[in-house]
């Protein structure tokens, strides 16, 4: 079980997380957890893992050159896990990309026991970006609109997914991505959960819509094919850790239900 609360100042050793450019090193028993050990000086506190406490050690990014990537982990671990190496991804891209001050360009210091890069020229604090996105399960009656992106996997749709825009809320950012990438009005707007996302550091909002029509005009940008699928015919879905997927088979179950 991971607990959040960062070790006490002074502790400098346990176990960690090798990450380089979003991927994973891999530890001798097939996990990604190394072994118990003296941290690096450039080691980053992240809680503790079954109360030992683990840190994520940010490598540059020819080190894990042959290392598994952060999705291939997340897609054979099991869920337990995700709250973790989830962190830990986020973290190391946070610390990889903000070693110098957004306002005046120096050089920044994490600031013990939180994240927080400190800019000592200019006083300028910078904290890990969350970015938060809608991901939306449509439907009409029992069918499921299901879309693919131009960068999925051949064969592979999923539920519809955006950026919330500055001064939007949740819902309305679900009404834009809707009508924008597949040309639907909606009516009923239900909330399901969130998820992390470490790719590279979103918030996931999962929504259930129901559309007002079934007629589809896809943008052929950001979607290239959507489609109304039954329960019973069903395209290639995303993979079982992602909210999308929980939002598919938590409709599939409800329907089966009935």
């Amino acid at each position: 079980m991971f607990r959040r609360d960062m070790p006490s100042l002074g502790v400098s050793a346990g176990r960690t997380i090798h990450v380089a450019a979003g991927n994973v090193k891999p530890a001798d028993d097939d996990g990604f957890l190394q072994p118990a050990g003296p941290w690096p000086d450039h080691a980053v506190p992240l809680g503790f893992w079954h109360d030992e406490p683990v840190a994520v050690v940010v490598e540059e990014a020819a080190a894990g050159a042959n290392w598994p990537e952060g999705r291939t982990w997340l897609a054979r671990l099991p869920a337990s896990r995700f709250a973790l190496l989830s962190t830990a991804l986020q973290v190391a891209s946070w610390r990889r990309n903000h070693r110098y001050c957004g306002r005046c360009g120096s050089i920044t210091t994490q600031v013990p026991g939180e994240f927080a890069m400190h800019c000592s020229s200019c006083g300028h604090r910078n904290y890990p970006r969350i970015s938060p996105c809608i991901i939306t399960l449509v439907t009409h009656g029992d069918e499921l609109l299901l879309a693919r992106s131009p960068r999925f996997p051949p064969g592979r749709y999923s539920t519809l997914a955006g950026f919330i825009e500055p001064g939007e809320d949740a819902e309305g950012a679900v009404r834009r991505e809707v009508h924008e990438e597949v040309g639907l009005s909606l009516g009923r707007i239900r909330y399901f959960r969130s998820q992390a996302w470490p790719f590279p550091h979103s918030l996931m909002l999962g929504f259930y819509a129901e559309a007002a029509s079934r007629r589809i005009m896809i943008d052929h940008e950001e979607i290239i094919d959507a489609a109304w699928f039954s329960p019973g015919h069903l395209p290639q879905l995303p993979p079982p850790y992602s909210i999308s997927r929980a939002l598919i088979e938590t409709h599939l179950k409800g329907v089966a239900r009935r």
